[in-house]
């Protein structure tokens, strides 16, 4: 057996850990919340709009000390206070997920519909929002060491498929950053994307679940992937994926193929 970078043996234990997770409020960002919890870590809840689901997830989560947090995507001075009140209330950071984005249906094909103001939005939020937030907590998760990012990203990155062709295009940004932050943070951070493709959440507005179903049945293993399949992912790329870094875990039924 070999050791870890930590000099401990085995996979990341995440008792006595913190993990901030960005959209944590719903959807796959909750999904994770109570996954890392489960397993013994401290979550620090961020919202933009939601703070009565992080509240009341605060409340069911196993453990305690788990903090409800203001995290808006479009605020830089923002989310640097909230990584002072995690600094300052939970003394550490050892895992950020970057779960919170934005899109909206546009047909590709509908190049006028795409406007600048939403093509802005979804770049702010889904690409200098996440680079906001690492930013802000770099010192706090350097400070421990051994410490990791999963971004959630999409497979709308790889084959240009999705929402828009913005939102595309931010989740291909957010990977290839991923990359570039991984070479300057570690060895104290590594950094990863997890990408699903379509998810049974209503993160995209006016889509169906039969879209998701109809999505599903064109993969391989014809399986519609729910919020949690993706979080699963998130702790296996936490806790097991300890020499990965730089690089995206697919969670997509096969979808790519």
């Amino acid at each position: 057996m070999s050791e870890t970078r930590n000099g401990n043996l085995g996979p990341y234990d995440l008792g006595g850990r913190v993990a901030v997770i960005t959209g944590g409020s719903s959807g796959i960002g909750a999904a994770s919340a109570r996954r890392l919890a489960e397993r013994g870590a401290t979550i620090a809840i961020g919202y933009n709009s939601g703070r009565d689901r992080a509240e009341a997830l605060a409340a069911a989560l196993p453990g305690k000390g788990h903090l409800p947090l203001h995290i808006p995507m479009t605020d830089s001075a923002a989310i640097r206070a909230a990584a002072a009140t995690v600094e300052a209330k939970l003394g550490r950071c050892d895992v950020l997920v970057n779960s919170a984005g934005t899109t909206r249906a546009v047909p590709h094909a509908d190049l006028e519909a795409l406007d600048d103001e939403t093509f802005d939005r979804i770049l702010v939020t889904n690409v200098r929002g996440p680079f906001s937030t690492i930013r802000a907590f770099a010192p706090l998760l350097k400070r421990t060491g051994d410490a990791v990012i999963i971004n959630i990203s999409s497979l709308a990155a790889l084959n240009g498929i999705g929402s828009s062709i913005a939102y595309a295009a931010s989740k291909a940004a957010l990977d290839t950053m991923a990359m570039s932050l991984a070479r300057v943070l570690g060895p104290e951070i590594r950094i990863m994307g997890v990408s699903p493709a379509g998810v049974d959440t209503d993160f995209v507005p006016g889509r169906s679940r039969d879209a998701v179903v109809r999505q599903a049945a064109s993969s391989p293993l014809r399986t519609v992937c729910q919020p949690d399949d993706v979080a699963l992912a998130v702790v296996a790329a936490v806790t097991h994926l300890r020499l990965t870094t730089g690089s995206i875990l697919l969670v997509d039924g096969g979808k790519h193929l």
